[in-house]
This record gives structure tokens, C-alpha cells and sequence, in this order.
């Protein structure tokens, strides 16, 4: 019942950007990055879009179902951080989905609500991600599988650069 507001709240708050959206013009700098858990256990995505991309201080957080038997953690979200309306609840990642990164990494390859919503939300002004997801949700898709991190990142690396967003 829960996720059946959300996702209609998610289509309302969709179009509504969709009409409002202005995509920066700024160079990159700070980065936050969004992930599945199944990819999150696999990849240390973090660091890969540190040195892929010679940045610092990315920020992650991967979406996990909830579980009593998870033990609280300030890099994972689950279903239970939003609200009916869809809303992120939980202060730590609200914080993080307020915060205006200048890039935000959605590295998931298949449809989970909760992801596209927390990309939805976010105030980052720039965004990529993986193709055929939700083509709505970014500035930028890769079409690339979620498990060839480096072919993903040598392409955003070079559409980053064509659009003067990040420097040689």
C-alpha cells in the first residue's frame, strides 16, 4: 500500500521537475553516488569514481531492503527512510539528498522505486546513469552494464570533458 503512494507521488514529482529542470553548467567537483546494494557488495564504487574520475571525497549510499538483522549504517538506505507522500524521513539522508552535489552517479541497472526516487529527490545539479532505467530521472545515460565500472566511467569521463564540466 505504502509503495503505491510513493510511486504516484514519484510520477507527480517527475513531471513537475521535468518542466522545471536546469541543468548546470559548472564544473565538477563534489560527487555523491547512489547504488544498489547487489552492486555496492560487489564493487568498491567508491574509490573506482575517485581515481577514475581524480576526485575526492565522493559520497555513497546504497539502497538495501530492510532487515531488523541490518545493523544501522550512514552509507546504506532502505524503504523505511521514506514516507507515505514519498519523502525522505530519516535526517542523515535527507541531508545527503539536500545537499546540491555537483554530480550524482546512479549506478543501478534495473528498476527499484526507491532508487529512481532517491535520484528524483536529490539536489544534484548534474546526473548520469546507467541506460534503460529511467530515461526521465538524468542529464546523461551510459548504456553499459552496472558491472563494467571502468567502461562507465572512461564514458563519463569523456562526456564530462566534451561538456567542459571537467578538466583534462
Amino acid at each position: 500500500m505504502k509503495k503505491y503512494f510513493i510511486r504516484k507521488s514519484f510520477r507527480k514529482l517527475l513531471l513537475e521537475k521535468e518542466l522545471i529542470r536546469v541543468v548546470s553548467q559548472n564544473e565538477i567537483n563534489t560527487v555523491c553516488i547512489i547504488v544498489a546494494e547487489d552492486i555496492f557488495s560487489l564493487i568498491d564504487l567508491q574509490r573506482e569514481v575517485e581515481e577514475g574520475l581524480n576526485l575526492q571525497n565522493a559520497k555513497i549510499y546504497s539502497f538495501r531492503t530492510y532487515s531488523r538483522k541490518n545493523a544501522f549504517s550512514d552509507k546504506h538506505f532502505s524503504e523505511k527512510y521514506f514516507g507515505w507522500n514519498g519523502q525522505v524521513k530519516q535526517p542523515d539522508f535527507k541531508v545527503f539528498i539536500e545537499k546540491p552535489f555537483d554530480l550524482l552517479i546512479g549506478y543501478f541497472g534495473k528498476n527499484n522505486l526507491y532508487l529512481e526516487n532517491a535520484v528524483l529527490l536529490s539536489k544534484a545539479k548534474f546526473k548520469v546513469g546507467i541506460s534503460k532505467v529511467n530515461q526521465e530521472l538524468y542529464d546523461i545515460e551510459i548504456a553499459t552494464s552496472p558491472k563494467n565500472i571502468k567502461e562507465f566511467l572512461s564514458e563519463l569521463k569523456r562526456y564530462l570533458k566534451i561538456l567542459k564540466k571537467m578538466k583534462n
